[in-house]
């Protein structure tokens, strides 16, 4: 359950840019869109492994 916050806030400062524009979109959107796709996997993917 880590992931969604590093993915969020950790590598905020490193992805916070302009350039490179990816499909017309600065490169922070795409970062968060990808991230907030990414978080019901990673929910997903801890439940899967923690069945009792």
């Amino acid at each position: 359950m880590l992931v969604p916050h590093l993915l969020y806030l950790g590598a905020l400062p490193f992805v916070n840019r302009v350039h490179p524009v990816v499909l017309g979109l600065p490169f922070l959107f795409v970062w968060l869109l990808g991230a907030t796709l990414l978080t019901p996997v990673a929910v997903w993917l801890t439940r899967r492994g923690d069945r009792r």
